[in-house]
């Protein structure tokens, strides 16, 4: 777990959107960006290539043991290896949730986020509110997001940056030692992976 310290960095999230929306209408004014492949790009990264890679990812780790070594040892290896269409880079960490500990990710500098295996950042994981209250605070955010740990569970807060990126595998529900890879990976979902969520409960998906 790294150490954090106090920082004032990067825009707040109320500029940033509107830096993006002035940027995207004078690409769309200039006709250097067709609106209808704008939103098929964006579609497709928070969608496709983004969580339900990730949700693969886990469903994998969670039913093949030497995968899961694997992927615990050398997350961009491991992932690598499954032949995806945007390889993640060098920095790719994974860190396992179990009964005892539960892990939780957040970029303390500005929003720096394993793309390729998540998709798109969500708002509030930019928002400078989630960036300080993850580190101050883990238990109050997860209760934010409505999980609630037993007392004895340390919580740690991995702090991404460029040179590093975290994916949490979060834990195997009860029930589901005979799911299908695909139908573990619909119980993934992207909050699981940055540890704001858990893996949702077979009853919760229609199988």
């Amino acid at each position: 777990m790294n150490d954090h310290e106090d920082h004032d960095h990067g825009s707040e999230l109320g500029e940033m959107q509107l830096r993006v929306r002035a940027l995207e209408t004078i690409l769309i004014e200039k006709r250097y960006v067709d609106p209808a492949a704008l939103d098929e790009i964006v579609e497709t990264f928070q969608t496709r290539i983004g969580p339900r890679i990730g949700g693969r990812i886990v469903a994998r780790a969670w039913s093949d043991p030497d995968f899961k070594r694997r992927l615990l040892e050398d997350a961009t290896a491991a992932v690598n290896a499954e032949g995806h269409a945007s390889p993640v880079g060098s920095h790719l960490i994974a860190v396992e949730n179990t009964p005892g500990v539960h892990n939780m990710v957040v970029c303390t500098l500005c929003s720096c986020y394993p793309w390729e295996v998540l998709g798109l950042p969500p708002v509030w994981y930019k928002s400078a509110p989630y960036r300080s209250r993850a580190v101050r605070n883990p238990k109050g955010v997860l209760a934010d997001f409505g999980v609630t740990l037993p007392p004895d569970t340390a919580i740690r807060v991995w702090d991404s940056t460029a040179e590093t990126r975290f994916i949490v595998l979060p834990m195997r529900p009860a029930g589901t030692d005979r799911f299908s890879e695909d139908q573990l990976a619909a119980l993934v979902t992207r909050d699981s992976m940055i540890g704001t969520g858990v893996a949702l409960q077979p009853e919760d998906v229609a199988q």
